[in-house]
């Protein structure tokens, strides 16, 4: 059977990472078989295929995978208790669900599939797999496959994918571009479910979890950036030591839309170190901080220097509130720019910045309550909105029937 187009997108692919995900009945498995055979082609290669369970491993592709290649006359020697093919030409092919990392510990392996991969351990692939490829020459590579559920590690694979690393693509198709399904039962589909789990299974989207601080935030907000001349440099940062952190953005020439294009994460620092890698990456840059305005008292340098001080005397331009703006008007300005009533994105991410698109992603309120869940996602996201709400407020005091009315502010 020939293959579909979006199957053969990700067969021509010479990148070492691919990641496909794909709407239900797009034709994951069969590109699955088709790769391992192919790999498998090649004399005296290791090749793994990983399910969320043993099951799974037998009823998606293990029959399939024996017919293709006993059709070849390529088996040697077939363990149904293992799910293990011996290949007449010394190659190995294994069947392995999720839940048996530990015993994928040792050797080396040329290609692996991870199939469902949202369902799978994360540790499986960077503490067992990911170094066993490196135990190759040359080294392994590996084909994720998975349908969306929520943003999770598949998610952060993908984002690889979309990003500037020559060894990693990924490519994304409906369940109707995958040619297998026709219009009528998708239509079905669409009456049945509810529009979440609908765009999820058939659409091939990534949706948001409940409780995301961003929500507006999406994949059309993240966009390569194209360097071009800027008048300023325009810098977010948090002080918090463990990481320091800092978004690099510009605006654009009419100054409606901003583009994160770079971030700067050091941990166990200091002010001062941060402004001179700041300095060394944006020599020549008229650049302008937009710090936590703590920084105005917080004192972390060695003669009592406040952390405002700091980036003064560095030569920044430093910009901040007198006091801290309520934590509420800092996200709605995000999400106003992320995307505004009208369907606007001002907004944009390229990328490179890995940190602050987990932040956006995975930054969450405390279950049942608008309070956000401080800790790992937190750091990046307030470093961009120090600069967001100075620069495009949500809350703005306006008259109505002669009195001052703030707006934003709960």
């Amino acid at each position: 059977m020939p293959l579909n187009n979006a199957q053969l997108a990700v067969a021509n692919s010479n990148c070492r990472f691919r990641v496909l995900c794909g709407g239900r009945r797009v034709g994951k498995s069969y590109l699955a078989v088709r790769e391992l055979a192919r790999f498998a082609r090649q004399p005296g290669k290791k090749c793994l295929y990983i399910a969320p369970t043993y099951q799974m491993c037998r009823s998606i592709i293990w029959t399939s995978l024996k017919e293709r290649l006993g059709n070849l006359n390529w088996i040697a020697r077939a363990n149904e208790s293992r799910l293990e093919l011996e290949l007449v030409n010394g190659s190995t092919i294994m069947l392995r669900s999720g839940d048996a990392g530990q015993s994928l510990r040792g050797g080396g392996y040329d290609f692996v599939v991870f199939d469902e991969t949202s369902d799978i351990d994360s540790e499986i692939y960077y503490e067992v797999v990911r170094p066993a490829l490196s135990a190759q020459k040359p080294p392994g590579s590996v084909l994720f496959c998975g349908t969306p559920k929520g943003f999770n590690w598949f998610k952060g694979l993908y984002d690889l994918g979309r990003g500037h690393d020559p060894d990693w693509a990924s490519f994304q198709f409906t369940t109707l571009q995958g040619g297998q399904v026709p219009e009528s039962e998708i239509a079905a589909a669409k009456r049945d479910l509810d529009e979440r789990t609908f765009l999820q299974e058939y659409e091939s989207q990534f949706m948001t979890y409940s409780g995301i601080v961003a929500y507006n935030f999406s994949d059309d907000n993240i966009v390569s950036w194209k360097p071009h001349p800027a008048k300023n440099i325009l810098i977010g940062l948090d002080f918090n030591v463990h990481p320091m952190s800092a978004v690099v953005m510009v605006q654009s020439e009419d100054k409606k839309t901003v583009h994160a294009i770079d971030e700067i994460v050091i941990y166990g620092s200091n002010t001062n170190e941060m402004c001179e890698e700041i300095k060394n990456r944006y020599t020549g840059n008229n650049i302008i901080v937009f710090p936590d305005p703590a920084g105005v008292q917080r004192k972390t340098s060695a003669n009592g220097r406040t952390d405002i001080s700091i980036l003064q005397n560095h030569g920044f331009r430093v910009l901040h509130r007198p006091r801290h703006p309520a934590v509420k008007d800092r996200i709605n300005a995000m999400n106003s720019m992320l995307k505004n009533a009208e369907g606007e994105r001002r907004f944009f991410v390229d990328p490179k910045c890995k940190h602050l698109i987990a932040s956006l992603q995975r930054y969450v309120y405390k279950q049942d309550t608008q309070i956000p869940e401080k800790g790992k996602w937190d750091h990046m996201f307030d470093a961009t909105t120090y600069c967001v709400e100075y620069m495009y407020p949500v809350t703005k005091k306006v008259e109505i029937d002669n009195t001052i009315q703030t707006f934003g502010v709960y």
